[in-house]
């Protein structure tokens, strides 16, 4: 993976946790704020998932254990 395939997806990942609480906000203007909690953690948790696994990334490239390129 090279480094601006990096910043792509830490971009998409913090555009996922945007369009998340977007969801939930107009979800709440007609539905209860239970469902828009539903419809909208599936997309911060792939957000998390994503944020967590460029972070295992970035440490394997400080440590040296493997190079981003």
């Amino acid at each position: 993976m090279n480094r601006s395939r990096f910043v792509g997806l830490a971009l998409a990942a913090f555009g996922l946790v945007f369009l998340s609480f977007v969801v939930r906000g107009t979800t709440r203007l007609i539905a209860p704020y239970e469902v828009a909690v539903a419809l909208s953690a599936p997309i911060l948790f792939a957000a998390a998932a994503l944020l967590v696994g460029l972070v295992a990334l970035a440490t394997l490239d400080v440590t040296g254990i493997r190079s981003l390129e």
